[in-house]
């Protein structure tokens, strides 16, 4: 049975593109085995690609982006998910060339859905959504290489940001000293209390003719890429490790490998879309559990459709900050 829904759909005109509310029928979404009702979606920086028409994001257009989801399951042929379940949904393609959660309803594949963690509703969820999953994994890369507290400073590039802001609570929270690097000189407070213990600015990571310089930091995650990344990379303990997950500041890395030969530092690679399932289902139940961030938790941001333009526009300007939830009630 097909019901119409709302969806901010994006459409080109004239060589721009353009989103907007649309009415659309779930009639016309793609095959899968699960049918879900989204009550709430996370922005994000691939979100705001896919919606200015981005062809690497997204090749055809009308679409309706939104790669997190978050909600119940109204019809499945699958046995793995029952109808009435609550359900996340990240990465894959959804929100890529498969429309995504800034419409009222997906369907997608079961293969891609992962059950609401216990404690958890969607909008907890998408307080967390890829953002959140992709600090939980940087995190996870760190410890698993042996990041420890008592090695000094733990770096986090891009600190305002959606991933970047969860990184510094988590790792605020297992004990680490975090250095929160951003571009954002207004938001210095914000990153304190979520737990940094020192902001500094984005030239901490300007770019230096030097092939290495003093080491000041045991770890690190970074979420922008290009230049900032080469300089941190330079700046990393003997033995350390950097994750890295993002590309804001660009996808070119013009480094030597001084730090690798000299200094045996590990650039450890994050992707958040085509891990197995059950990686995903493990960050999620640690971050409903022992690695709970409550101050991200209070300090989301809710939106409704009618503010989706706006606040995507923010990403690609870089003014974006923090977490924000798109709920398809308001």
């Amino acid at each position: 049975m097909s019901t119409d829904y709302k969806a901010w759909r994006v459409e080109e005109q004239g060589g721009d593109y353009v989103g907007s509310e649309k009415i659309l029928n779930t009639g016309d979404l793609p095959e899968g085995e699960v049918l879900i009702r989204v009550s709430h979606s996370s922005l994000n920086y691939k979100d705001a690609l896919s919606a200015s028409g981005n062809k690497g994001v997204t090749r055809n257009f009308p679409h309706t982006p939104g790669i997190d989801a978050a909600g119940e399951v109204v019809e499945s042929s699958s046995d793995s998910i029952t109808a009435g379940a609550s359900v996340i949904v990240t990465g894959y393609d959804l929100g890529m060339n498969t429309d995504g959660g800034f419409g009222e309803y997906i369907r997608v594949p079961a293969a891609w859905c992962v059950p609401m963690p216990a404690g958890w509703n969607a909008r907890t969820a998408m307080i967390y959504g890829t953002a959140g999953l992709t600090a939980g994994l940087c995190v996870q890369k760190l410890l698993k290489m042996g990041a420890a507290p008592e090695q000094g400073a733990v770096a986090v590039s891009g600190a305002s940001g959606a991933v970047g802001s969860v990184a510094v609570e988590l790792l605020s929270g297992l004990g680490f000293d975090v250095v929160a690097i951003s571009g954002k000189a207004d938001h210095a407070e914000d990153l304190k209390a979520l737990g940094a213990k020192d902001v500094v600015g984005r030239d901490a990571l300007s770019q230096e003719k030097k092939p290495l310089l003093k080491p000041v930091f045991a770890n690190a995650v970074d979420t922008v890429g290009g230049t900032p990344l080469a300089e941190m990379l330079k700046q990393v303990k003997p033995g350390g490790s950097v994750s890295c997950c993002g590309l804001v500041a660009g996808p070119q890395l013009e480094t030597t490998v001084l730090p690798f030969i000299l200094r045996g530092v590990n650039l450890l690679g994050v992707d958040s879309v085509e891990i197995p399932l059950a990686d995903k289902v493990s960050v999620w139940e640690k971050f409903a559990g022992e690695w709970a961030c409550p101050k991200t938790e209070a300090s989301a941001r809710d939106i409704g459709r009618a503010e989706l333009d706006g606040a995507l526009k923010a990403f690609l300007k870089g003014e974006s900050a923090g977490k924000i939830v798109l709920d398809h009630s308001k």
